[in-house]
């Protein structure tokens, strides 16, 4: 079996330590040894499992090849994490839950350290990059492109051939019509239907969903 850890032990960590269990009951992949995170007022067991240390002990992790998975919803803080892991021995996997529907892995590309979590249905012609995040019951639709970071809260619908570029966050139950792009950095609030084009650097809310602030 092959050790992982968790960066990140909030409530999705938590999550994703189920989704490694549920992967082991099919077939014994994974022996999972703690987590990993910055807060210094976590205890010291989270559901069981060790709190091993920070980042910094992250990096000083010296006992062998361990596999990563990063836990954190937000894109940026996520690749800020990511980019600053220096330690050689660190392996990011793509975790899929058993239950996710997807097409033929010849026609759907997922990067490293992807999160595919249970009920997920990925159809056709898609490209996900690394260290996604696709929480529960979320759709995509064929000839669709995923940026690297991006996160998608539960039951995100999106449809065919749309582009969202890298640090994409998108809320619990919006959907994303067909043929369209959504900026890089952009924040998508949960509900919200998106019938046009999205700029970079914008939060956008509603029905249909229109930027109400830019990040500068």
């Amino acid at each position: 079996m092959k050790k992982i850890s968790i960066f990140g032990a909030g409530g999705f960590g938590r999550e994703v330590q189920m989704l490694i269990e549920q992967i082991n009951e099919i077939s014994k992949e994974w022996e999972f040894i703690g987590y990993w995170d910055d807060d210094d007022n976590l205890p010291n067991k989270i559901n069981d499992r060790p709190l091993l240390g920070n980042l910094k002990k992250l990096n000083e992790y010296k006992e062998g090849e361990l596999y990563l998975v990063c836990a954190v919803a937000d894109p940026i803080t996520k690749e800020k994490i990511l980019n600053n892991i220096t330690n050689k021995n660190i392996k990011y996997p793509i975790l899929i839950h058993p239950s996710a529907l997807i097409g033929n892995r010849k026609f759907v590309e997922i990067g490293e350290g992807t999160i595919i979590a249970a009920g997920n249905i990925i159809t056709t012609n898609i490209t996900i990059g690394k260290h996604v995040i696709l929480n529960l019951s979320c759709t995509v639709g064929h000839d669709t492109s995923i940026g690297d970071y991006s996160s998608f809260m539960p039951s995100v619908n999106i449809s065919g051939e749309v582009i969202i570029k890298n640090n994409v966050y998108v809320g619990t139950g919006a959907k994303i019509i067909n043929l369209l792009e959504i900026g890089e950095n952009t924040i998508i609030g949960a509900g919200a239907v998106v019938a046009k084009n999205l700029p970079p650097n914008c939060t956008a809310v509603g029905l249909p969903a229109k930027p109400v602030k830019f990040r500068e």
